[in-house]
């Protein structure tokens, strides 16, 4: 009988991973909205290798984590117009809002202007009809969205032939350009990474995406990694790949954690029906040949497996009660920075408890092995 209970106990562990994953997925009630933009193939002033890939890849990263992206490619004055617009009304019932930006930009009097494929400066009044303000932008992010989250990543400080053509008809005004981008003022509750520190030119690279994209995109995969610990990573990488050249900068207003990835528990997908079956199979044939065993070794075997059970047993009170509390400060009515904080707290800690589930079977396996089952089900 208590060899049965135990079965059962332990059996439950497939079925706690599953349903821990699949309840974090939909504890994830926010809306999510992208707006992706890579210019690449500009008319005046060179094509870039890399925006345009950097762009596609953020936008197949972020779709991947939930996100509704907007996507464009090479976009003119009228196309850039048209997609921040697209976004603005996406905007409007988001509780998460990302822009992301690759390609050309330039600062003017501490402004930051972006600046679409057929953009042609040829003096000062022209960023007004030639490029995008960034500025404008946060304020469509910002505007009427008290409470959400905001988050702006900018690879566009690469080297900019249009701003050394502006900088010589502005004559002794050519001061106030300045080299990549300016440090931006935001509201409470939005997020900017540049590719590099504010004022400084980043690399394209050599590869497919420029440094900072590539470890960007990687990053935000990361399960169980808020978006400070997602952007020391980056920062790393992109120091170790141009060899210190190039350091990502961020400045946040955020009043809590933020989360891409919400699935905590990495390195272990969820089982599927066919291993959660294998793994009662290993249970039931592990209980059979202890039972024809009567010496010393089957009956400490027995004492280890009562005593997975009771472990067990409580892990799964206590997934139970974290859900019911995730449930609750969901009910609360809370502002939704607030509840993201205390529901990525609630979540760490369901992590911590499935890796444990996770390790449980592994100890099963063992005992399996020291029974020498000729015909052992493989993890």
């Amino acid at each position: 009988m208590v060899l049965r209970i135990i079965r059962h106990g332990l059996v439950v562990i497939s079925a706690v991973l599953v349903s821990t994953i699949v309840f974090i997925a939909t504890a994830q009630a926010d809306k999510r909205t992208a707006l992706v933009i890579g210019n690449s193939k500009y008319t005046h002033a060179g094509p870039l290798a890399n925006p345009a890939n950097d762009a596609n890849d953020m936008a197949e990263a972020l779709t991947g984590l939930g996100f509704n992206v907007i996507l464009g490619i090479d976009l003119d004055k009228q196309g850039f117009d048209a997609k921040v617009r697209e976004f603005s009304r996406a905007l409007v019932d988001a509780d998460t809002a990302v822009f992301f930006y690759a390609g050309h930009g330039l600062q003017v009097s501490g402004r930051n202007h972006l600046v679409p494929v057929d953009a042609m400066i040829a003096n000062e009044r022209d960023l007004d009809f030639d490029t995008v303000s960034l500025d404008f932008i946060l304020k469509q992010m910002e505007l009427n969205r008290e409470g959400k989250t905001n988050i702006v990543f900018l690879d566009a400080c690469r080297d900019n032939p249009l701003a050394r053509n502006l900088a010589r008809t502005m004559g002794t005004r050519s001061s106030s350009i300045g080299q990549g981008l300016a440090e931006v003022k935001t509201g409470v509750g939005t997020f900017v990474a540049y590719s590099t520190q504010p004022g400084n030119v980043a690399l394209d690279g050599t590869g497919r995406n420029s440094p900072f994209t590539a470890a960007l995109a990687k990053g935000i995969k990361d399960p169980g990694r808020n978006l400070t610990a997602v952007m020391i990573g980056v920062r790393k990488q992109v120091l170790a790949d141009t060899g210190g050249k190039q350091v990502p900068w961020d400045h946040s207003a955020l009043v809590g954690d933020f989360y891409f990835n919400t699935a905590f528990t990495p390195g272990a997908a969820p089982d599927t029906d066919a291993q959660a079956k294998a793994t009662q199979k290993r249970i039931q044939e592990l209980e059979e040949q202890l039972k024809a065993k009567a010496d010393q070794k089957s009956t400490l075997d027995l004492v280890k497996l009562e005593n997975l059970k009771e472990r067990v047993r409580q892990l799964n009170e206590a997934i139970k009660d974290d859900q019911q509390r995730i449930f609750d400060v969901y009910r609360s009515g809370e502002p939704s920075s607030d509840v993201n904080q205390k529901v990525g707290k609630i979540h760490l800690q369901m992590a911590r408890r499935s890796q444990e589930l996770g390790r449980l079977k592994k100890d099963i396996a063992t005992l399996e092995t020291q029974t020498t089952t000729p015909n052992a089900v493989p993890e």
